[in-house]
C-alpha cells in the first residue's frame, strides 16, 4: 500500500494559469514521474509495488502523491482485487488512456537519444512496447504480436479496437511470436530495419503462418 497522504485539493496545485490548451495539458501531466506512471499503466492495471518497481528512482512519497493526482486529475482510478486478494490496483480511464499516442510523439522524437545505453540505465522489456506499437502501425499490419526480448516479454495489438499493448505473454493467442533483442527492437522502431530485414539478417525469430506473418516477413 503506498503511504498516506494529506489531502489536497487539486485547484491548489501548481498551474500555468493560462487558457492555452497545451498548458492546461501540462497542468495535469506536467509534473516529473507522471507521464512515466501513464506508460506503465497503459500495460494494464497496475499494484503500487509493481508500479514501483518498474519506475526506478522514484521515490515511495512522490509515487504516492504523483498517483493522488492523477485520481483527481481523472486519469486514473484506484480499484481494490476481488477475494481472495486484499491488495487495491491502478488503472486509466479513458481520459487517461488517450495519452498513448503522445507519449507515442515524445517515444519517437526521443529514440535518437538510445544510440547508446549507459551503464547506469535502467531497463524494462515493456519500455519498448510504445516505439515499436507505433511503428508497427505505421507499416498498417493489423494484428497481435508476441514479442520477447532477453530482458522480458510485452505484446502488442494493432488496428482492431485500436493500438495497445501489455506487459508479458498476450492474453490470447498472438498472430506473430518475435524474439529480439533490444537493440534490433530500437532498429525497428525507429524504420532502420523491417522485421523482414530482421528475419533474414538473422536478428528477428519470427513464427507465425497467418496473413500478418506474411506481410511482416515481406517487408
Amino acid at each position: 500500500m503506498p503511504p498516506q497522504q494529506p489531502r489536497t485539493n487539486a485547484r491548489s496545485r501548481r498551474s500555468y494559469d493560462q487558457y492555452c490548451a497545451a498548458a492546461r495539458g501540462l497542468d495535469a501531466v506536467g509534473d516529473r514521474w507522471t507521464l512515466l506512471i501513464v506508460r506503465e499503466l497503459l500495460a494494464g492495471p497496475r499494484r503500487y509495488t509493481d508500479l514501483h518497481a518498474d519506475l526506478p528512482g522514484v521515490s515511495t512519497d512522490v509515487l504516492a502523491s504523483r498517483l493522488k493526482d492523477m485520481e483527481q486529475q481523472g486519469l486514473s482510478t484506484r480499484r481494490r482485487l476481488p477475494p481472495p486478494s486484499a491488495a487495491y490496483v491502478y488503472e486509466l480511464t479513458g481520459r487517461g488512456r488517450e495519452l498513448l499516442p503522445v507519449l507515442q510523439a515524445i517515444a519517437a522524437w526521443g529514440a535518437p537519444a538510445l544510440d547508446e545505453r549507459r551503464p547506469t540505465d535502467a531497463v524494462r522489456a515493456h519500455w519498448f512496447a510504445l516505439p515499436l506499437l507505433r511503428s508497427l502501425a505505421g507499416a498498417g499490419v493489423e494484428g497481435l504480436v508476441q514479442v520477447r526480448l532477453p530482458e522480458g516479454e510485452f505484446h502488442v495489438r494493432v488496428g482492431g479496437d485500436g493500438d495497445s499493448y501489455g506487459e508479458g505473454p498476450a492474453p490470447d493467442a498472438p498472430e506473430v511470436c518475435l524474439a529480439l533483442d533490444a537493440e534490433t527492437c530500437v532498429a525497428v522502431s525507429r524504420g532502420e530495419l523491417t522485421v523482414g530485414e530482421g528475419v533474414r539478417q538473422g536478428r528477428i525469430e519470427l513464427s507465425g503462418e497467418g496473413v500478418l506473418a506474411k506481410v511482416l516477413l515481406a517487408g
